[in-house]
């Protein structure tokens, strides 16, 4: 079950640099701080193989000729001005 936690007088810098990277990855402070952790804590659990095996995975899930490289591409640059 998910936890809920304050964090206190965090450095302005800090702070503005995760307020910074949630907008650029298009996600609320709070999913951006959770990301973060994540990366950080659970790093190890997951090795490359195992995660390049599920990328791999996710891909071949894609319906054929749908998603093409320029198309993600666009994707992830529309709103980022």
């Amino acid at each position: 079950m998910p936890t809920t936690l304050t964090l206190k007088n965090i450095p302005d810098e800090v702070y503005e640099q995760l307020k910074a990277a949630a907008q650029t990855n298009r996600r609320s402070l709070n999913s951006e701080a959770i990301v973060r952790l994540e990366a950080t804590l659970l790093a190890g659990r997951v090795d490359t193989g195992e995660r390049l095996a599920r990328a791999r995975a996710l891909r071949a899930a894609l319906p054929k000729g749908k998603f093409k490289a320029l198309d993600i591409d666009a994707l992830k640059r529309e709103g980022r001005a």
